[in-house]
């Protein structure tokens, strides 16, 4: 059926793209019985075709269940047991017996153009796999892209080797988006669709601002210091909580870098946004003041229970502390998960 050259045409692909021999001649087999059954059989027949991967010849055969004489239905895919034992005497109920078929004549053709056709899908199924298999590995990472076009408020990004797509929600309202835009997305999620794999990408995802600190701060990369947490409004701004796992290193310092070098590196990529490095600790109490910045906090009493904090800031340190329309009240508490109550000194007073 096959000649040489289209064998080694085989071989070449598959050695190429990765994928197994074997399973590239199983397929083929399996669309090749598919292929005789409709031009030349019966639906519920049960037709197997096998390939000789060395010498490309093709054998067509039928198989029948053997059943006994009340189970016996249809006559395209089931033996009775004393007929089988006239071609197989060791023939028992349950087994398949095979019947051999000629093929017809103009079969050798649509043989090769089955074969072509599963070949051709299974090279793309192969780089699918390949595709879903790199970028998988990126989840929850940065990756470069550009904007190839814009479905409605939905934004296609090119990827190099695939497409992503950037919905309303991952999107940044106070940014702009364009074609031929270079942008540096957080990964969401991939996952397998039946067109191949769906890239969730993000400009708003916290993520994206942890990784970009990754990229910068060395220190960082090198586990001398550790992201906590990381909230934020995008396109407003973040809180990012940050310690050190190695003494003598200054966890928000690095972050800021020399004359603040590192941070504005950050904010470069994300426009206006603005971002308030904070000091992690274990102690919750000297954690919420650190998350509360750049307020000053005289006190801090807390409900662990409750996951509640009430907060003493002086007059002028109120406005500050809560933040236009309550944003840094509300982003500190996301950042260290209590609910955050903020009082005025004087009023503290007036309660005693």
């Amino acid at each position: 059926m096959f000649d040489k050259e289209f064998r080694s045409a085989i071989k070449q692909i598959c050695d190429e793209r990765g994928i197994s021999e074997k399973s590239v001649f199983e397929t083929i087999e399996q669309a090749l019985a598919a292929a005789y059954r409709k031009d030349y059989g019966r639906p519920e027949q049960r037709i197997e075709v096998k390939l000789d991967p060395n010498t490309g010849k093709m054998k067509v055969a039928q198989v029948f269940e053997v059943v006994k004489k009340d189970e016996f239905e249809n006559e395209n895919n089931q033996i009775l047991l004393k007929d089988a034992k006239k071609s197989q005497k060791t023939a028992k109920i349950g087994d398949l017996i095979k019947k051999k078929l000629k093929p017809h004549s103009d079969f050798g053709r649509i043989a090769a153009q089955t074969a072509k056709q599963v070949i051709i899908q299974r090279i793309r199924e192969a780089e699918r796999d390949v595709v879903f298999g790199e970028f998988k590995k990126k989840e929850s990472e940065i990756i470069n892209g550009t904007v190839q076009r814009i479905e409605g408020r939905n934004i296609i990004i090119d990827l190099g080797k695939t497409s992503g797509i950037m919905f309303p929600t991952e999107q940044v309202e106070a940014e702009k988006y364009y074609l031929g835009q270079r942008l540096k997305l957080y990964l969401v999620s991939v996952e397998e669709s039946a067109k191949g794999p769906v890239m969730a990408l993000s400009r708003s995802h916290p993520g994206l601002i942890s990784e970009l600190f990754k990229l910068e701060v060395p220190e960082i990369s090198a586990g001398a210091v550790k992201i906590m947490h990381c909230v934020r409004e995008a396109g407003s701004r973040t809180k990012i909580a940050v310690a050190s796992t190695q003494e003598g290193v200054d966890p928000v310092g690095s972050c800021v870098g020399q004359r603040g070098s590192r941070v504005q590196a950050v904010l470069a990529e994300i426009s206006e946004e603005k971002i308030d490095i904070v000091l992690y600790d274990k102690k919750k109490e000297t954690y919420i003041k650190n998350a509360l910045s750049p307020a000053k906090v005289d006190e801090v009493k807390i409900d662990k229970e409750k996951k509640e904090a009430k907060i003493t800031v002086s007059e002028d340190q109120l406005s500050l502390a809560i933040g236009r329309e309550g944003q840094n009240v509300r982003l500190a508490s996301k950042l260290t998960g209590f609910n955050i109550d903020i009082l005025k000194e004087g009023i503290k007073k007036d309660k005693k």
